[in-house]
């Protein structure tokens, strides 16, 4: 098991899908439940755009299964060849050679050809809707994926990652903690973590 973090201004003792969308309301990396290696990150997550009223914010320590090669779907490095095998057996269809350059543009083709879209390879691969993300995510968690994954600073794309967790069931909040962030830049204000136990809500 791997250790990574959730912010939010919720507080709460099991994730629930039907909240993917209540951060930002996007799917940019796909849809599921967005954790990152970084504490500091996650903690910068916690402040939510849509709810400024929120004034508490959490980090949750998780524990989520492993990468493997095969696993995941990395935004920017070509996809495992497992992968590509396991999927064009569940569509019945060849996916084309620039869809498997990298995993973003992997998840958004299936996802579209998922939802029926017929357009160029170019078009399939360049975005998706989140119909078609949801589309996505279902269909890679049943062929055995867990993430779907990308870097967390593109300067450094072998450095720390954020992940789209795409089955509840396998994340498991060890700790939570309450968290105190700057006013102006919504940054971690170092040493303010304060652990909430899970019997105290």
């Amino acid at each position: 098991m791997e250790t990574f973090y959730h912010g939010t201004s919720v507080l709460f003792k099991q994730f629930d899908i039907a909240h993917a969308l209540e951060g930002d309301g996007k799917a940019k990396f796909g849809f599921g439940t967005y954790v990152t290696e970084a504490y500091t990150s996650a903690a910068h997550y916690a402040y939510n755009k849509k709810r400024p009223e929120n004034k508490d914010y959490y980090v949750y320590t998780l524990e989520i299964p492993d990468m493997t090669d095969d696993n995941h779907l990395f935004s920017v490095r070509p996809v495992h060849p497992s992968i590509v095998e396991r999927t064009e057996k569940a569509l019945g269809d060849q996916i084309p050679d620039e869809a498997r350059q990298v995993g973003k543009f992997f998840r958004k083709y299936v996802g579209n050809r998922l939802m029926g879209k017929e357009r160029t390879v170019k078009i399939l691969i360049g975005s998706a809707d989140l119909d078609a993300e949801k589309a996505a995510a279902k269909f890679f968690s049943e062929i055995g994926l867990e993430y779907f994954a990308w870097p967390q600073a593109q300067s450094k794309p072998d450095g720390l990652t954020n992940r789209v967790v795409l089955n509840i069931d396998k994340i498991r909040i060890v700790r939570i903690d309450k968290v105190e962030l700057d006013p102006k830049k919504f940054q971690l204000i170092e040493g303010s973590e304060k652990e909430i136990p899970f019997d105290s809500f």
